[in-house]
Formats: C-alpha cells, sequence, structure tokens
C-alpha cells in the first residue's frame, strides 16, 4: 500500500514542489529588492539627514531646487525702526539689510506688514560707500527700469505695494558676501482713544486664507509664495510669503532694532506695551523709548502706548502745516459725553473657526466672546456665528439674555475649535443680512444693533468683503476685534470703518484690559449725525473723511482739511442717544506746527477715491487721479512704486543671479501646522526615505511570518 502510494502520488502532492520553488524564487527577489531599498533610503536618509541637521551654532534656512539639490544659505536679514511721534503723527525710517552669505550672487525678495495706515513717502539703497536715492514712478514705468538694471547687473531696489499693509521689497545683485540696504520712510497717525495714545509696528503676518478656485494647475518649479492665484485672489502668490520657525533663519536673521522718541506736544507720564518690555527715558517733555530685551524677534506686532500726565489729556487739539503754498490742517476733538445712558442692544457674535485661528488664537476668540456674554443685560438679546469653510449659527434668530440662554451659549462657546477654511463672507452675509431685513426695526423697537466680528483677518479678498460690509450694513454696527500676535490690521480698521464701528487688536497675555474698553464703549452713549463746519467752504470741500462715522465714549473725532491760512472756528456738532444736540467749536488760529499733514491729507483723498472701486475695476480717470496725487506728494500706491537704481553693472552679465523669497516668522502663538515651507524645501527626502525603510521592515516580517509558521 505503502508502495503504491509511492508509485501513484495525489495531483497536490506533485504540484508542492513547483510551489515551494516559485515561493523561495519570490522571497529571493524580495530580498534582493529589500537589500536595494536598503541601499536608496540609506541614500537618501544621508541627503535628508544632511539638510535637516544643522551645523552648530549657524541654523541657517537652506533652500534646494527643483531636484533636490541643496542650495546656499538663505539671505539673512536684519531690520532698524527709527520713529518719531510729533503730536498725532509718527514719522518712521525703516532699514531692511540683507547680507548674502551665498556664493552665488542673489536677488533678495521680501513680503513684509508695514501699519494699516502707513503712506511710504521715500527710499534710499545703500551698498557698501554707495547711496543711492529712490524716486516714485509709476508702477509699470518702476518694474520696467528694474528689470532693465536687474538685467545689465546694476544694483537696484524696489518696493511695492501689495495691500494697503502689505508690501514688497526686491533687491537685485547682491555681491557674495556683502550687504545691501533699503531705507524706507513713512508716516502714519497717532491712534488716541480714551486718553491714551497708541502706536503699532507689526513684524509679521499671519498666512492669509485664498478664497476661491486655482486659476491653473500647481506650478511644478519653485515659486515666491505658497499660494497660487486663485479666481477670487488673483495676486495669492504675490501675498503669501513663506513662513518659518527663528531656529531655521538662524540667530543673526529676523531680528529688528527699534527706538521711539515721543514729542506727544504735551507731559507723558506713562508709556506701556502690552506685547513687550520697554526702556523708557525722559528728557523734558520728550520720551525715548526702546525694547528691554535689546533686539526683537519679528514674531508678533510691537505695541507701545503713553498717557498724558493727569489732567493734561487734549479734549481738542488742531495743527498746521503749509506745503507747497497751500494750508493743511488736522484737528482733533474729544466729545465730552457725561451723561450714561444704556439703550437695549441686539448684539451678533462672530467668531472665526478657521484653522489660522488654532492654538493661543482661538483661546483668546473664546475668551473675548465669553466676556462679551458677560456685558449682557436682561433687557438685551443676541446670537453666536460661527465660521471656517462652512457657517453656523447657535440660534435661528437672536434671542433674549436670560440665564438660560446665556448658560448654553457659554457651553456653545468653549466647545469652539478651530479648523478648516476662512470663508469669511457667508458669515458676513448670516450677520449683517438679518439686520438688513429688519429696516427701521431700532427706531420701533429701541434696538441698537452691534455685531462683533472676531478674526485674525487672514484673507486674501479684503476688497470683496468690505463691499458686502457696505452693502449688507443696513441698521447694524460692525466692530471687529483682531485676534493673534499679527492680526491684519488693515483688514480691521476698513472693516470697521465701513461698519460704522470700531475695531481692537487683543495682544497676546493681554485680553481683559481691550476688551473691557470696546464693551464699554458699546454699552456707552454714542454720538451720531456728526457734523463739521469749517469757516471756508473750499476747505469743507476738501475735508477727510467727508463724513464722520458714529463717535463711542473716550473716542474723538479726526478730520484734516486741505484750505487756506488757519484762522476761524471749526464747528462740530452731533445727536445724543436722548436727542438733544451736542456742539464744540475749535479756534483755529491756537493751531500747533504738524509736519507730514499734506502727506495725510493725500492719503486720505487717495483712500476715498479707491473707496468707488471696491468691488470693480477703477475706471480710468480715477487711476489717473489716485496717480498724480500719489506723484505729487511722493507716495506709494497700487499705481506708484519706489525704485533705486545704481548707473554701474557689479555683476558680469554671464553670471547667474539666483532669486531668493525671504520667508517670514510664524506669528507667535500660532499652531506649527501654519508653518509653511517652500514645496522642494521640506524635510520630504527623510519622509520617503522612513517610508521605504518601513516597506522594507514589513517585507522582512512578511518573510519571517512565512517561514515560522508555514
Amino acid at each position: 500500500m505503502l508502495t503504491s502510494a509511492v508509485a501513484t502520488p495525489s495531483r497536490g502532492a506533485a504540484t508542492r514542489p513547483t510551489a515551494r520553488r516559485a515561493i523561495r524564487c519570490m522571497e529571493g527577489i524580495s530580498l534582493w529588492l529589500a537589500f536595494l531599498l536598503m541601499l536608496a533610503s540609506h541614500s537618501m536618509m544621508a541627503e535628508a539627514m544632511e539638510g535637516s541637521v544643522q551645523p552648530e551654532g549657524t541654523g541657517a534656512f537652506h533652500f534646494v531646487d527643483s531636484a533636490g539639490q541643496w542650495q546656499g544659505p538663505a539671505t539673512l536679514l536684519t531690520t532698524d525702526y527709527r520713529v518719531t511721534v510729533s503730536g498725532l503723527i509718527a514719522d518712521t525710517r525703516l532699514r531692511q539689510s540683507f547680507e548674502n552669505t551665498s556664493q552665488q550672487w542673489r536677488e533678495g525678495v521680501f513680503v513684509f506688514p508695514l501699519p494699516e495706515n502707513a503712506s511710504v513717502y521715500a527710499l534710499t539703497m545703500t551698498a557698501g560707500e554707495r547711496v543711492i536715492v529712490g524716486e516714485i514712478k509709476e508702477r509699470a514705468e518702476a518694474k520696467r527700469q528694474y528689470e532693465r538694471a536687474k538685467k545689465e547687473g546694476r544694483r537696484a531696489a524696489r518696493v511695492d505695494q501689495q495691500r494697503p499693509n502689505l508690501f514688497t521689497t526686491r533687491l537685485a545683485n547682491i555681491p557674495p558676501g556683502e550687504t545691501v540696504s533699503v531705507e524706507l520712510h513713512y508716516q502714519q497717525a497717532v491712534r488716541y482713544q480714551s486718553g491714551e495714545f497708541e502706536l503699532r509696528l507689526p513684524t509679521t503676518l499671519t498666512p492669509r486664507y485664498m478664497p476661491g478656485a486655482p486659476v491653473a494647475e500647481e506650478p511644478k518649479q519653485w515659486q515666491g509664495g505658497w499660494a497660487t492665484p486663485t479666481t477670487q485672489v488673483a495676486d495669492a502668490d504675490k501675498i503669501s510669503p513663506f513662513t518659518v520657525l527663528p531656529e531655521d533663519v538662524g540667530p543673526d536673521s529676523h531680528r529688528a532694532k527699534v527706538e521711539l522718541v515721543i514729542n506727544a506736544g504735551l507731559p507723558v507720564a506713562t508709556v506701556t506695551s502690552p506685547t513687550h518690555g520697554l526702556t523708557s527715558t525722559w528728557n523734558g517733555d520728550a520720551v525715548t523709548v526702546t525694547p528691554d530685551e535689546g533686539d526683537i524677534l519679528m514674531d508678533r506686532d510691537l505695541v507701545v502706548r503713553w498717557a498724558p500726565v493727569r489732567g493734561q489729556e487734549p479734549s481738542a487739539a488742531v495743527f498746521h502745516e503749509q506745503w507747497q503754498g497751500e494750508d493743511y490742517l488736522l484737528a482733533l476733538l474729544v466729545p465730552g459725553l457725561a451723561r450714561d445712558r444704556q439703550l437695549p442692544r441686539e448684539l451678533i457674535f462672530v467668531i472665526d473657526t478657521s484653522g489660522s485661528m488654532a492654538g493661543q488664537s482661538i483661546r483668546q476668540a473664546r475668551a473675548s466672546l465669553l466676556r462679551g456674554l458677560d456685558t449682557l443685560g436682561p433687557g438685551d438679546r443676541f446670537n453666536v456665528i460661527q465660521f471656517n469653510s462652512q457657517t453656523s449659527t447657535l440660534y435661528q434668530q437672536a434671542v433674549p439674555a436670560d440665564s438660560y440662554n446665556l448658560d448654553q451659549a457659554r457651553r456653545y462657546v468653549r466647545n469652539l475649535a478651530a479648523n478648516g477654511g476662512t470663508e469669511m463672507a457667508s458669515a458676513l452675509d448670516v450677520a449683517l443680512r438679518q439686520g438688513s431685513t429688519e429696516q427701521g426695526e431700532e427706531n420701533a423697537t429701541g434696538y441698537v444693533r452691534q455685531v462683533v466680528f472676531m478674526t485674525d483677518g487672514a484673507v486674501g479678498n479684503e476688497a470683496a468683503l468690505f463691499d458686502r460690509i457696505r452693502q449688507q450694513l443696513g441698521n447694524s454696527r460692525l466692530f471687529t476685534v483682531g485676534i493673534g500676535s499679527a492680526p491684519n490690521m488693515h483688514f480691521m480698521r476698513e472693516a470697521a470703518r465701513y461698519g460704522r464701528g470700531t475695531y481692537t487688536a487683543i495682544n497676546l497675555g493681554d485680553v481683559s484690559g481691550p476688551l473691557d474698553e470696546l464693551f464699554g464703549k458699546m454699552q456707552s452713549p454714542v454720538l451720531t449725525d456728526i457734523r463739521a463746519q469749517w469757516p471756508d467752504q473750499q476747505a469743507a470741500s476738501e475735508s477727510f473723511p467727508g463724513r464722520t462715522g458714529d463717535l463711542f465714549k473716550g473716542e474723538p473725532m479726526v478730520q484734516v482739511t486741505r484750505g487756506r491760512a488757519a484762522r476761524g472756528e471749526l464747528a462740530v456738532s452731533g445727536r445724543l442717544p436722548d436727542g438733544s444736540r451736542w456742539q464744540q467749536s475749535l479756534d483755529l488760529k491756537q493751531a500747533a506746527p504738524g509736519k507730514g499733514l499734506h502727506r495725510y491729507w493725500a492719503r486720505q483723498k487717495i483712500d476715498s477715491l479707491l473707496d468707488t472701486g471696491l468691488s470693480a475695476q477703477v475706471d480710468e480717470a480715477t487711476r489717473r487721479d489716485v496717480t498724480t496725487l500719489a506723484l505729487d506728494h511722493q507716495l506709494m500706491t497700487r499705481y506708484t512704486s519706489f525704485v533705486a537704481l545704481d548707473k554701474t553693472p557689479v555683476r558680469d552679465t554671464g553670471t547667474a543671479l539666483e532669486t531668493d523669497h525671504l520667508p517670514t516668522l510664524l506669528p507667535a502663538g500660532s499652531q506649527p501646522a501654519m508653518l509653511r515651507y517652500p514645496q522642494t524645501a521640506t524635510i520630504s527626502p527623510l519622509l520617503i526615505a522612513l517610508g521605504l525603510l518601513g516597506v522594507m521592515f514589513s517585507t522582512a516580517a512578511l518573510m519571517v511570518h512565512r517561514r515560522v509558521f508555514a
């Protein structure tokens, strides 16, 4: 039986040796593949580790090209702010120094923020002993001249405005191992409210959300920004600089020196900052202010506040300047509202829960909203709206502010988390549309409708949003609250202006103070129907803002005008909540000398002209008017740029020129997920290598498993 069994094997027994040989053959091939993977991954690991582990003490940020080859270290950047405050105008000299530490010729490109109300009026380029004074040109002409100089090997600098608070510096032909500096001069109005002056210096920006569909495929080559143009943000690639951590740029880069000299025109009692420690030195009425830490890291705004000596708060002030034969006047007038009267309110809270708010920002926003809920009285009503990629409301419509609804709202707010995109338009639609459908209800019911919009403003389609606010505001007042260490203050200020409200910035570790002030204002009586009558009608027609918005407690009316010499009186009047009239006059003969008032006036005039083109293209006549004003007053706008050109070539045109897009620092308190590294300058080789190693070990483990359990 046994022999018979051997002589006549079954079909399965006959095929088993063949199957085993096939398995062993596959195992051999797998081992060879694993060995080859190990060799490949070892090479990639070495390359990746070479880039990810920086030499001790350098910490330089490197770029790689599309082929994965490491390029030289990035250009180092240092900045120097020198600010002089005279009355209500702050004049700043900002020096940006670009140090080329590589062995190649470089073009440095740096996207940076300025104050939302900055007027850039001068540019100088310094390279060694060479000092080149820049000129204001129409933007297309400035670009043409810069590109020509760059191609010819001459040093050149150009600064363009991307947004009123976002600019780009380009510096061509920086020699290997040398430093070239660009010096900008700009002025801004100092903010004054509730007895305190404030100046804000932004040093970085929060990555902005770009709504709309991409207009082209993802670029395969290195590009200037992390975003690509979309149907709603055509210049997305120009306003999206890469954001990195401080250790990525090294200890000598992205640091700023700051010195502030305050000549407020009245004795200063205190100087404080919610963002940095400060050292203040008094010399008579002038105060020199510097940060305690010396050079500051450019990862957050620097905010400086100063208060007059008690009893010296200005109730009125007027400044005068004569420039090229014309007179300019700037008036500040603080209404003395002594009678408090609280009106029932409909308070709509809108909170941004998009991904850019992750980390400290969403915690600040939640705390801010909870604080706002605490200010509601039994006669008020409210609602809460959140938005990210979608918009949702806590209630279908505003509900009474009773204890049950408030407790429910607090639980809802505490559970809010940040995630997704920043589709702000739909949130504005929901918040404002409800108010616009109730035209006249404010007068009928006595409710004052107020919308509090809490966001970092990290969007690229600001103009379209401003137009939405203007179209749908109705009876509402829009108050913006800037969240984070580097909010988009241009959005905050302009959205509040179109919304007839005010704007407030919340800084890291300083939530309660600004919010208490904001909510205190919102509860206080407002001055509406404000009218300013200048003694000269010609001057009145050239006054800005043309129509002053509502004023809240502690806020001044500021107006600038172009006209004849200061004489006569400025009369200001308004309506109090109880219907009575308020009026005050200001003697223009008491005007103090002012500096730069003509630029401030021209900036206001340009803004008023551009207001007409929020949702559509600006017509040719407006474009010409803006360009003429900008050229006359030496101001940078969306149609004009500064350019500085050297006459002598320094680079042989046969030598290559690399373009280096300098990154900005991730705002302090932001989540690491918001980092935006260059597409090819990541640790992807390391990740790929780790992935291959994983495949190899999985294969080996599978083979061992088969041998043990077969």
